[in-house]
């Protein structure tokens, strides 16, 4: 399955260190109009390549010879809110899963998916690289679904993300203060592994939160 020809400016950093699976990415990478503008085969390499290369997008596997890929998620999402980050690995299990969704990941991709789904993942990171996308993403919630433990305020904080309300607007039409809808937040975020509304939404519409 061929992808649909892409602007060539956009540019993707690969990060694993396996030479052969960079080599394959890169190729495929390339016949669907993506520049690969760096590799690197370690965390320190990464974090050099990132600052120097600017990379649009980065697939970075979770395990490397110097560390974690998920350092190198966190502190990308750190710098940069726009950057779209792939996690590309042999875990398949939830808790990896939903660390690199907390950690502030756009995708997650098990390395035995076929390489149209890897492409597939580079170009939802690239549009949407606030918005997390996995396969079986709804099944590991629901299976932390218990750990929620929302409260009744909390539950009504929620109800209002779908309106894209701000926290000012919230406040007022709940009779708080605006802090007291922030610190709410927070722990919504928390309680649901996510690091922003737009994820805290995505895992309460796949999981019947929100009336």
């Amino acid at each position: 399955m061929m992808m649909t020809t892409l602007d060539s400016s956009i540019g993707v950093l690969l990060i694993d260190d396996h030479q052969v699976v960079r080599q394959g990415l890169k190729s495929a990478l390339a016949e669907s109009g993506y520049t690969v503008v760096g590799e690197a085969a370690s965390k320190s390499e990464a974090f050099a390549q990132i600052a120097h290369k600017k990379p649009d997008v980065i697939v970075v596997d979770l395990n490397l010879p110097d560390g974690s890929g998920l350092e190198i998620i966190s502190w990308a999402r750190g710098i940069s809110s726009t950057i779209g980050i792939v996690v590309l690995t042999l875990h398949d299990d939830d808790d990896h899963l939903l660390a690199c969704l907390q950690g502030g990941a756009s995708a997650y991709i098990v390395k035995s998916a076929p390489l149209h789904e890897v492409i597939a993942a580079v170009s939802h990171a690239f549009s949407a690289p606030l918005s997390f996308s996995a396969k079986g993403l709804g099944a590991a919630i629901a299976r932390k679904k218990d750990g929620f433990k929302l409260t009744a305020r909390e539950l009504q904080v929620l109800a209002f993300l779908p309106s894209g309300k701000t926290s000012q607007q919230m406040a007022h039409e709940l009779f708080v203060s605006e802090a007291t809808i922030k610190t709410h937040l927070a722990s919504i975020y928390r309680k649901l592994s996510s690091t922003n509304r737009t994820q805290a939404l995505s895992v309460a519409i796949k999981n019947n939160l929100i009336p």
